[in-house]
């Protein structure tokens, strides 16, 4: 009997909870039980964990919501599976660049390639090279923060992160007949506009925009706003850095100073309550 089959036959309640408590930490019954119709559909076993639970910006909803991916680890199943596959390089990196994407300085690779190889009918092997650059593949936090600054693990893990999306590429390229849909790790970060001909973008006002130099005179006047706020947990310092970003670019003398430990500030500790309130709705920077 598949171990397919024997999942089969447990109660759902069962599979869930096993779920939950063990590959999707974290995730709602609703989004379990889509990775168990997923699963069934295609015929896949929902303990070797095939796809993912990614959490998407709705631009039509205006709200985030879980969507069910696959994950590399699937197209690399897959092709081992078919008998064709015939291995894959090592990641090729272009040079690295520095830059300061929403306040937040990162050194990455312009972009990755690499190669899928596959055996054909007639004895050959033939080769499936996938450029992907950085800049288009990144996650960036939080749909509603509007920020373009990268999240977590693609700040940690910048060369991995796009090797990944090159692969898989790579491998859609090679074996297209497993399928054409993005993996988790290409899509997170990514918005879902359902009334659009492409129907996952990235968000064009995560972007990064040509602007001016915050002004000397207005970041004088709103910084012991900005601090007090801070240490009254109104806003945290990476809200200030990200939201005055959109105003002007900051330098690294003034995100220093945003970023300063309260030990070392003569700052008060009164909240300007009407400042914050127009700040966080956007009305002050």
């Amino acid at each position: 009997m598949s171990n397919v089959t024997s999942i089969a036959k447990q109660t759902d309640g069962d599979l869930i909870q096993v779920l939950q408590s063990s590959l999707y930490p974290g995730a709602t019954i609703g989004s379990v039980q889509m990775v168990l119709n997923y699963c069934a559909a295609a015929g896949l076993d929902p303990m070797q964990k095939p796809v993912h639970i990614v959490p998407i910006w709705d631009a039509k909803a205006k709200q985030m919501r879980d969507v069910i991916m696959p994950g590399i680890g699937l197209y690399r199943t897959q092709a081992a599976r078919s008998g064709n596959y015939a291995g894959v390089s090592d990641a090729e990196y272009g040079p690295d660049t520095t830059d300061k994407l929403g306040g937040v300085e990162i050194t990455y690779p312009v972009w990755c390639r690499v190669t899928v190889k596959r055996l054909l009918p007639n004895g050959n092997v033939a080769e499936f090279s996938a450029t992907e650059r950085w800049k288009e593949n990144y996650a960036v936090k939080g749909g509603q923060e509007k920020s373009i600054a990268p999240n977590a693990m693609w700040l940690k893990r910048p060369y991995a992160q796009l090797a990944k999306c090159a692969e898989a590429q790579a491998l859609r390229k090679a074996f297209p007949e497993f399928g054409s849909a993005a993996t988790a790790d290409e899509m997170e970060g990514k918005e879902i506009n359902m009334g659009a001909a492409e129907v996952v973008t990235q968000p064009a006002e995560r972007k990064p925009a040509e602007l001016p130099a915050y002004p000397d005179e207005s970041f004088a006047e709103n910084l012991p706003k900005w601090r007090d706020a801070i240490k009254a947990g109104k806003l945290t310092t990476e809200s200030v850095i990200t939201r005055a970003s959109s105003k002007g670019v900051l330098s690294d003398r003034q995100i220093a100073s945003i970023n300063a430990p309260f030990e070392d500030s003569k700052i008060g500790t009164v909240v300007d309550a009407e400042f914050t309130k127009a700040y966080e709705q956007g009305e002050a920077a």
